[in-house]
């Protein structure tokens, strides 16, 4: 199986340990960003709120 296809086929997963609010919150740093070593996170928040009030 190529690596595309693999990649699609697997859920997102976080490593054990992390907490979502706290670490993926937290910016790299100027040496990590350097080295490569960091990853963009996306936070996707629904927002139920309805101002037209029905």
């Amino acid at each position: 199986m190529d690596k595309k296809k693999r990649i699609k086929n697997e859920a997102p997963t976080i490593a054990t340990g992390i907490d979502d609010d706290e670490e993926l919150n937290e910016n790299a740093t100027a040496e990590e960003i350097r080295r490569g070593n960091y990853t963009k996170v996306t936070k996707l928040v629904w927002d139920e709120y309805d101002p037209s009030g029905k």
